[in-house]
């Protein structure tokens, strides 16, 4: 991989940190797998286990949870040249010292809700939040993440429709590939796309 980072150099940050964003629930997880399939190597701890609500792992870093509040965030440059998966509520803590190649995963609030309440069942806990006032609420994040995407200049993103890529994941795969340089291999990445795993449909 490290000959297509070499084309991704800017404004002397080093090799760009490639993140994987969106809501809760979105696909995230499975972007970071079509990542380390294609030989992205993934930044993640091991701490939160595969379960029933994903099956295939979670491909989180538990130090990701805490940058609103951290005030040494040196750790993240470690990710430099790999995968770092950042839910959107927290792209905006990212610090400024790193280029970010951003994988933001778009998903219909209807089915991320139904997702996220799906996951409470299974814990035996329920929503604090109507889900009409919840859809409220992740719109309006949504359109301010778009602004932050558009307006930091160490940022570059891709939007990937989750549905789409589980219809056709080669296609988007392919679109991942282009959008960090190219060179990846889509068609593994594509094959560890599970279509059964797609439970909340809208």
């Amino acid at each position: 991989m490290a000959s297509f980072w070499k084309r991704l150099f800017g404004g002397g940050r080093g090799e760009p940190i490639v993140i994987v964003s969106g809501l809760p629930r979105s696909g995230t997880s499975m972007a970071m797998k079509m990542l380390e399939a294609g030989g992205i190597s993934t930044m993640q701890d091991g701490i939160r286990t595969a379960d029933v609500d994903n099956p295939k792992g979670y491909y989180e870093d538990e130090r990701v949870k805490d940058l609103h509040k951290m005030t040494d965030k040196g750790w993240v440059k470690d990710a430099r040249g790999k995968v770092l998966k950042v839910i959107s509520f927290l792209l905006k803590d990212l610090p400024d010292e790193n280029d970010y190649k951003v994988i933001f995963m778009r998903r219909e609030i209807s089915e991320v809700l139904a997702s996220q309440n799906k996951m409470l069942d299974h814990r035996q806990e329920k929503s604090e939040t109507e889900d009409e006032k919840m859809a409220e609420i992740y719109r309006d994040h949504l359109e301010k993440g778009d602004v932050l995407l558009k307006t930091r200049d160490n940022f570059t993103w891709i939007d990937i429709p989750y549905s789409e890529t589980v219809k056709n994941p080669l296609d988007q795969a392919k679109r991942i590939s282009a959008f960090l340089g190219g060179g990846m291999d889509a068609r593994t990445m594509a094959a560890v796309v599970d279509p059964e795993l797609y439970r909340n449909r809208a």
